[in-house]
C-alpha cells in the first residue's frame, strides 16, 4: 500500500526559498512519474512540475520554470520540489501525486495551462495530503 507523505510548507516572506518533498512510503523499487500542483480557493488546480524518476525528463510550467526545481532521491524514494524567489502569488495549498506504471503517460502536458480540467487528464492513482506554502 502506497502512501504519499508530504511536508516542507510554512510561511515564508516574498524572495525566500522552501523545500517541499514527497516521500512515497511503503514503494520500494522500480520508477514512477510524480506530478506537483498547487490550488488555491476558487481556482483551478494547477501542475507547476512533473519528473519521471529514475533519471528521467522533469518539466516546468511557464509560470515557475525558472524558480522551481523538481529533483529526486532514490534512496529515500522521495521527490523535491525547491523554490526559490517565493512570490504571494505562489501562496497556495501543494501537492504531489504519483503514478507507478506512467510510461505511455503524457506527463509534459501536466504543466499546460488548463490541464486539471483536460479530458485527457492523467488521473493519478496517489495523492499527497497537501501542504501549505504561504508568502507575504
Amino acid at each position: 500500500h502506497v502512501q504519499l507523505v508530504e511536508s516542507g510548507g510554512g510561511s515564508v516572506q516574498a524572495g525566500g526559498s522552501l523545500r517541499l518533498s514527497c516521500a512515497a512510503v511503503g514503494y520500494t523499487y522500480g520508477r514512477y512519474c510524480m506530478g506537483r500542483f498547487r490550488q488555491t480557493p476558487g481556482k483551478e488546480r494547477e501542475g507547476v512540475a512533473a519528473i519521471r524518476t529514475g533519471g528521467g525528463a522533469k518539466y516546468y510550467s511557464d509560470s515557475v520554470k525558472d524558480r522551481f526545481t523538481i529533483s529526486e532521491d532514490n534512496a529515500k524514494i522521495t521527490v523535491y520540489l525547491q523554490i526559490h524567489s517565493l512570490k504571494p502569488e505562489d501562496t497556495a495549498m501543494y501537492y504531489c501525486a504519483a503514478e507507478l506504471y506512467c510510461s505511455a503517460l503524457k506527463l509534459q502536458d501536466l504543466v499546460k495551462p488548463g490541464y486539471a480540467s483536460s479530458p485527457g487528464r492523467i488521473k493519478f492513482r496517489y495523492w499527497g495530503q497537501g501542504t501549505q506554502v504561504t508568502v507575504s
